[in-house]
Formats: structure tokens, C-alpha cells, sequence
């Protein structure tokens, strides 16, 4: 369980009731991403509240009434994810620099700057955001926002999503180290064996990512594996 001095107040009103729980924050955020969390780490209390801070507790037969049963978890999961998760300003603040650094990291990865094939760095990304006014939900995934977030940056910074496929060429030497290493990295559509041993696969990234791809194999062929670019998939 989170401790009492760390966790807050998620808090829902069903037919003019109010029912409080206390949670850790940070894990209320990753549950209201979708993200799976272990309970037992999420509750400061086996308890569901008509005011937290008094130390009122919510009749039995009233979240039976409200919530339709009054196993515990489940109650808190409506709690957290339909209602409010009372985070101090300070957590609010850190919450809303890691998505930002998130959504940054996800636009540098997977879109281009459609007139140099490039991706933007991330000062530029940030610089644009700023400049754009972009909302940013801290309980909202990257994924469910960045759409959004990109459409809002294109009349600054020229940006597209895009990925490539690349042609990848492994030396016999290298082949079972860097073979793990790419799979993880990205999707392999193809691949076969030379009859020299070496491996040659077809790798689809997102296009920001190739200088990352390049200095992968830097460190698992030594150099000496080749690439090429086969084509490039606009978003």
C-alpha cells in the first residue's frame, strides 16, 4: 500500500452522493492510461469514503445502490477512472513534464520534416508546442493526444508522419547478435540467409528512428553492416 503522506483523494458523485478513495497518484495516472497496476500498491486503504479527510465512511449499502456492488477494487477503478484524482500542484507539474518529454520523444520518432526527409529535434518540437499552445492531458495517453497535438504544430514546423523500410545486410560474424537486437528494434517483413551466412532483412521503423537504427548497428555489426532506404510510408 502507498503510505498515507503520499497518496490523495480520488473522488466521484453518483445521484448527489460523493465517494472518496485514497491512492497513490502516479499509479491513478498510469490506471487511467489503461495501464495495468498492481492494486495492493495503489491504495493507501481498504476503504471507500463519504469525506477522506473527516474519516466518513461510505454506508455499504449506498455503494451497492451506486456502484452496483461493493467489491472493493472495482469500486475504486470507477472511482479512479470516472471520476477526479486530486494531485497536489507540484505532482501535477512533474506529471505534465514527462508527458511532455513523452510526446516530444514520440514526434521525433515518427514523423519527418517533409522537405529534408529529417526528423526535427527535440528543441524544435518543444519550441513549436509552446509556440502552438498545445494542451496536454496528463492522464491521457501520447498516443490518444499526439494526432491532435501534431495537426496543431503544422502550420509552424513542417511535419509528417512517416516510416521507412530499410534494407539491412548483416556480415556472417555478427549475425547472432544482431539479429535479436533488430528484431526487438523494429518489424521485420522479410529476411533471408546468403549462402555466406550472411542475414539480410527488410525492417519497418518509424522514419525518426534511423539514426537510432544506425548506431544499433554500429554497436552489434561493428560497422560493417550495410543499409539502404527501399521506400518511405507517409502517414
Amino acid at each position: 500500500m502507498v503510505s498515507l503522506d503520499k497518496a490523495v483523494i480520488a473522488r466521484i458523485k453518483k445521484g448527489g452522493e460523493t465517494f472518496e478513495v485514497l491512492v497513490d497518484p502516479y499509479l491513478a495516472r498510469d490506471l487511467k492510461e489503461g495501464k495495468e497496476v498492481n492494486f495492493e500498491d495503489l491504495i493507501a486503504s481498504e476503504e471507500v469514503y463519504r469525506d477522506a479527510k473527516k474519516g466518513e465512511r461510505a454506508p455499504l449499502e449506498e455503494l451497492t445502490k451506486y456502484f452496483g456492488t461493493n467489491n472493493f477494487e472495482d469500486i475504486v477503478r470507477t472511482i479512479i477512472l470516472e471520476g477526479d484524482v486530486q494531485i497536489t500542484a507540484e505532482q501535477r507539474r512533474e506529471m505534465y513534464d514527462q508527458k511532455k518529454k513523452q510526446i516530444v520523444e514520440f514526434i521525433r520518432k515518427n514523423t519527418v520534416d517533409p522537405r529534408t526527409g529529417t526528423p526535427h529535434p527535440p528543441a524544435r518540437i518543444e519550441r513549436a508546442m509552446e509556440e502552438a499552445k498545445v494542451h496536454i492531458d496528463i492522464f491521457k495517453t501520447v498516443e490518444a493526444q499526439v494526432k491532435d497535438i501534431i495537426k496543431a504544430l503544422k502550420p509552424i514546423i513542417p511535419v509528417r508522419i512517416e516510416e521507412v523500410e530499410v534494407a539491412i545486410k548483416i556480415p556472417p560474424a555478427y549475425t547472432g547478435k544482431a539479429m535479436g537486437a533488430i528484431y526487438s528494434f523494429g518489424n521485420v517483413v522479410q529476411e533471408e540467409w546468403q549462402k555466406d551466412g550472411s542475414w539480410i532483412c527488410v525492417l519497418r521503423i518509424p522514419a525518426g528512428m534511423q539514426g537510432d537504427l544506425l548506431d544499433l548497428l554500429g554497436r552489434v555489426a561493428q560497422g560493417e553492416a550495410l543499409t539502404k532506404v527501399l521506400r518511405r510510408i507517409h502517414g
